[in-house]
């Protein structure tokens, strides 16, 4: 038989998991998306002080501010979305020269900023891809600081998430395929795309952290999820599948005085049974995959009465 090593979870159809936007910048709240907006490269995602503070594209975070002669790979990356932002005259490296303060000079003076040329840390929020505004945690007028949450946001893309024991860490390998059940029955394939170990705290005095393991599933096929907005799904892994395969229930093996596993054969005609040796593979299902002399299609195996 094809032995599967498989398991159905529940998860959340919605778009992955939130990140918090924090202001880096002092001053107050003056404008802010709603919940739900979309905002691509070069949007605003909001304001403070009634000057923009804009989304562009990237896997590192702003952490320092950038001007002539800073270099690195945040250098690179402001650099990068520029260009894809259409403002040219300077080479995409790791290097801010003049020609690339000018670029921000006039990028800065498109939004209505002062064309400094340099970027002051927080000017700049740097995410994965586009994002969908979750919530909004801040309010209008609202003063803040280096630090202060302002909203929080996911994808665009649908994805559903889904929280693994520890012990089934083993279902959860990046870039595997997933069955995704939908609420009316539909199936469509998923792929993992991130995993992560997260760490709940106990919710009592002397409660004790759980680890789970956190998979967020991406749905190439997104428009299997259109009628969607959140809801509850089932999610199948397969772990491991071995095709065409001898199986026994895992009740039959028996530990051998020499160490290893065997089986008990029996010779119905002949009214007697012997102990023979076996290789044992994937486990399954109350199910084990078995192989080794004497064991084939057929044969008949013993239980424990």
């Amino acid at each position: 038989q094809t032995l599967t090593d498989s398991r159905t979870v529940d998860g959340d159809l919605g778009h992955g998991p939130s990140t918090t936007a924090v202001s880096r910048l002092p001053g107050t709240v003056t404008a802010l998306p709603d919940t739900g907006a979309e905002i691509t490269r070069g949007q605003q995602l909001f304001r403070v002080d009634d000057q923009s503070v804009t989304l562009m594209y990237g896997a590192m975070p702003a952490y320092r501010p950038l001007g002539p002669g800073t270099e690195g790979p945040d250098v690179q990356q402001l650099e990068e979305n520029l260009a894809a932002l259409g403002y040219a005259g300077f080479t995409v490296d790791d290097t801010y020269t003049g020609d690339t303060a000018d670029a921000v000079a006039r990028w800065q003076e498109d939004l209505g900023l002062p064309g400094t040329g340099r970027v002051d840390l927080g000017r700049v929020v740097f995410a994965a891809d586009a994002v969908r505004v979750d919530s909004v945690t801040a309010e209008l007028g609202d003063p803040v600081g280096p630090g202060s949450a302002v909203l929080s946001y996911t994808g665009i893309a649908k994805a559903v998430t889904v929280e693994l024991e520890t012990s089934e860490q083993r279902l959860a390998t990046a870039g595997a395929e997933v069955t995704v059940t939908l609420p009316d029955g539909a199936t469509t394939r998923g792929r993992i795309d991130e995993v992560s170990t997260r760490i709940v705290p106990g919710t009592g005095p002397e409660a004790q952290p759980t680890t789970t393991v956190e998979v967020v599933v991406g749905l190439p096929e997104q428009r299997a999820a259109d009628a969607y907005t959140l809801a509850s799904v089932d999610v199948t892994f397969t772990a491991a599948q071995r095709p065409d395969v001898l199986t026994v229930p895992v009740a039959a093996l028996l530990a051998l005085a020499e160490g290893g596993f065997g089986v008990e054969v029996v010779d119905e005609a002949a009214g007697t049974s012997r102990y023979v040796a076996v290789t044992t593979g994937l486990f399954a299902d109350g199910r084990v995959e078995i192989s080794g002399p004497g064991i084939a299609e057929g044969v008949t195996v013993g239980m424990p009465a």
